[in-house]
């Protein structure tokens, strides 16, 4: 049966671009279906539906586009109604309840009570509604990429002037009086804030925290660049002082990707003029696992065994963690010896989070690396904490002796299910896996459950991203 393309444009109809992204992906996963994307009409998804060889009417970013491709694509159009009716039900009920309009601005929603502006809009239309928070006065969430540095700068000091607090651009996790926002695991409340410079380094380290007991009170993201020369760690520094000023935050731990040399001396010295102590965890210098001990220390806490899973079934009783002894295990291969690992194959890093594949690969010495996180790889595509894709032909791609490491951030935001696509990639992957599974027992994704599926699928899991990378170093 040959291929059918199918092609539609809704004037008019919005969709925010995860959720269309969540649909595109069931399409894909429907009988005899090789291509579906669900997305707004804007001139980066239309140049992706062009580059798929797909031919398109005329559309505009005010449009939904679908483009089907696949064989017996009749009812497609039904099913594809059916998973966006949620949606449209969703959109229904928020502009319901008395008949008034919710705002559609930055600026029109300023004019109603609020502490703190969410933007997820593309990246090019970022800064102007990110300018209106700070203008109005209010701490602005930037989840948007795509930013340009010039204009994350201009926003940076304008907040500094209106004392209001610029978090991002690109910044997917945080916790604010312990509401979580973006990407952000389900955390016990406690005398914990972070200042991150690094989303999935805050959930490293919260998340090893929350397993030892220890509860966060905020987490506030940065932004990737906020360290860099041309930023200055302008919201790192404010950040500091706003957890300084709050009385219910005992300890601070700073996280940060390598920062600039000239920009990291100036918050340590803006650090040693704080009340409240610090814990800095900068790329490089020590890795997060050990930054997390450190806060433990700092608060009079014990550091316990961190969890880890073998491969293969769980023990009885042990319902699959190992927390008996610090000492980290001895790599062997997917059939309990060292056999494939002596090959002598390559390592390969297969990562979401872009601290935690920097942190794997100071670690590992040598390797490849990639981390499909970054705006390169989501380009027109959700991020891989949500779409595994890319991950999953990287994991086919791998041969007998390599050593795979990758990581699996659970938490609020990411796939409900990860192990769900990843078990079965892993089980049929001829290398040693290995996994680093970042998520709290609050999580929704079920900790354990996640980490016993991947253990059962053939990979070793660990709690610590740097254990887990030790292992699979050792391992190769």
């Amino acid at each position: 049966m040959t291929l059918t393309d199918v092609v539609l444009v809704r004037p008019g109809v919005y969709h925010d671009s995860v959720a269309l992204m969540r649909v595109s992906r069931s399409m894909r996963e429907l009988p005899g279906m090789e291509v579906a994307l669900v997305a707004m009409a804007t001139e980066l998804n239309l140049a992706l539906a062009r580059d798929l060889g797909f031919e398109l009417p005329a559309a505009g970013p005010g449009d939904l586009l679908v483009a089907l491709r696949g064989r017996d694509l009749e009812g497609a159009a039904e099913e594809l109604d059916r998973r966006l009716a949620p949606l449209s039900g969703a959109r229904a009920r928020e502009a319901g309840g008395g008949g008034e309009q919710p705002p559609r601005t930055t600026r029109s929603a300023a004019r109603q009570p609020a502490d703190l502006v969410l933007v997820s809009v593309p990246g090019e239309h970022a800064f102007a509604e990110a300018l209106d928070a700070v203008l109005a006065g209010l701490d602005v969430m930037v989840f948007s990429d795509g930013v340009p540095v010039h204009q994350e700068v201009l926003l940076k000091r304008l907040a500094d002037e209106r004392g209001v607090l610029v978090m991002g651009p690109d910044c997917g996790t945080a916790v604010v009086a312990g509401v979580g926002l973006g990407f952000a695991n389900v955390l016990r409340p406690g005398p914990v804030g972070v200042v991150a410079a690094s989303g999935t380094g805050a959930q490293q380290v919260t998340s090893l925290l929350d397993l030892a007991g220890v509860g966060t009170g905020h987490v506030l993201g940065v932004g990737g660049r906020d360290l860099s020369a041309e930023v200055g760690g302008r919201s790192t520094l404010r950040a500091l002082r706003m957890l300084d000023d709050d009385p219910a935050t005992e300890l601070i731990v700073l996280v940060s990707k390598p920062p600039d040399p000239s920009v990291a001396g100036a918050v340590r010295e803006a650090v040693a003029g704080l009340g409240t102590p610090v814990v800095t965890a900068f790329a490089g210098e020590r890795d997060l696992t050990a930054a997390a001990e450190e806060a433990l220390r700092a608060l009079g806490r014990p550091v316990p065994a961190w969890p880890r899973w073998p491969a293969g079934p769980p023990a009885a009783g042990t319902h699959g963690s190992r927390p008996e002894g610090r000492d980290e295990p001895r790599p062997a291969g997917r059939n309990g010896s060292r056999a494939e690992g002596e090959r002598g194959g390559r390592l390969l890093g297969v990562y979401a989070g872009g601290t935690l594949c920097t942190e794997a690969r100071l670690i590992a010495g040598r390797g490849e690396f990639t981390d499909y996180g970054d705006d390169a790889y989501t380009r027109g595509r959700a991020h891989p904490m949500i779409d595994p894709t890319l991950r999953l032909e990287a994991l086919s791609r791998a041969e007998p002796g390599d050593v795979v490491l990758l990581d699996v951030v659970l938490g609020h935001g990411a796939d409900p299910d990860p192990a769900a696509a990843l078990a079965p990639a892993l089980a049929r992957c001829p290398a040693t896996a290995v996994v680093a599974l970042v998520g709290t027992e609050g999580d929704p994704q079920g900790l354990h459950r996640q980490a016993e599926a991947l253990a059962r699928a053939g990979a070793t899991v660990f709690a610590s991203n740097a254990q887990a990378a030790r292992y699979a170093k050792d391992a190769r």
